[in-house]
């Protein structure tokens, strides 16, 4: 890529995934239709319906692509072994013109290999995080946003050098959204992050995880209490019930982009909405015009398998937002 400023810069790991789609098992849940495990029959051998290799995914990598396709100059910020797993995320990554300038090779070691259990409309992930030596690009230029999400358990002193990075470049704004190991972490361990974020999203479990709140907690106060946690802006996503923004001042919330059909499969929805909210705004869009660009990116990609293939490009994402309901928009929560 040439030395013009870059519009996003994700950083998170990458990983391939087989998505291997089960037709024998069963799905039990607690009555309130949450709680849910899957489970099959044990010591034996269960026949499978299908598999599709994907690589170049994971948070981080998603919300690369998703920015690149919708014509915003992004970047990966990443780690990988020198194996074929890692050949073919960096390739995938090329073809999406996605920079790959700052992604790490590391001899003798594996690249991230997740397996995903697809079963009727929703996913299990099993996933392990290679333990790579972490080390940021300190000399990369500064981004006009920065997206950070999932990384391994061992990556506080990486987190440390994200945030002196971030303290030299007071220019560039901090999306942050959290993976499981940065929620295990939890809130004293990031407080620098968190404190610096412009962006913080979760979905509403995960904020009570967060937060340390009981399940239930009303979304206004778990609103108040993420912000007080020092990001400008936090967006909570709420399932059916759409998404919901506090920036200090007021509260939105924004509904679901109405499906045309049934999702076929939800990975990556988080991903597509939370990225597309933050490239809106590198690209010069209000937070309100912002809002209504999430839900659609993340419609489009439960119509497909992975995280990627539904991603749209600008063209289509305004199209979609053109021939969208009157229903469809952001109101005072």
């Amino acid at each position: 890529m040439n030395p013009e400023q870059l519009d996003f810069l994700a950083v998170g790991d990458i990983v391939t995934e087989p998505f291997i789609r089960l037709k024998d098992a069963q799905v039990h849940c607690a009555i309130n239709n949450e709680d849910c495990t899957i489970s099959m029959r044990f010591g034996d051998k269960i026949p499978y319906e299908s598999v599709e290799v994907i690589p170049a995914v994971g948070n981080a990598s998603n919300a690369a692509v998703a920015a690149a396709r919708l014509g915003a100059r992004s970047a990966l910020v990443t780690d990988i072994g020198d194996d074929a797993v890692g050949e073919g995320d960096k390739a995938r990554l090329t073809e999406e013109s996605v920079g790959t300038e700052y992604i790490r090779v590391h001899a003798g070691m594996k690249s991230n290999y997740h397996y995903v259990l697809w079963y009727e409309d929703d996913r299990t992930i099993l996933v392990k995080h290679e333990e790579y030596p972490y080390q940021f690009p300190m000399s990369a230029a500064a981004p006009k946003w920065m997206y950070l999400s999932s990384l391994a358990d061992h990556s506080i002193p990486y987190h440390e050098e994200i945030e002196r990075y971030l303290a030299l470049h007071p220019e560039t704004k901090l999306a942050f959204q959290p993976g499981t190991f940065q929620m295990k972490l939890g809130v004293e361990k990031l407080k620098g992050l968190y404190e610096r974020s412009a962006l913080f999203f979760c979905n509403k479990e995960e904020a009570e995880r967060v937060l340390n709140l009981p399940a239930g907690t009303d979304i206004k106060s778990l609103l108040t209490a993420l912000r007080e946690l020092g990001p400008e802006a936090v967006i909570i996503t709420d399932g059916a019930h759409g998404a919901h923004m506090y920036d200090g001042s007021s509260m939105s919330t924004v509904p679901m982009y109405p499906d045309p059909k049934p999702p076929y499969e939800r990975t990556g929805a988080g991903d597509a909405f939370a990225s597309t909210i933050a490239v809106a705004l590198s690209l010069g869009k209000s937070m309100e015009e912002a809002l209504l660009w999430g839900p659609i990116n993340a419609m489009a990609v439960v119509q497909q398998v992975g995280a990627q293939k539904g991603l749209l490009s600008r063209d289509a994402l305004e199209k979609l937002l053109a021939d969208a309901p009157e229903s469809y928009r952001v109101s005072p929560l």
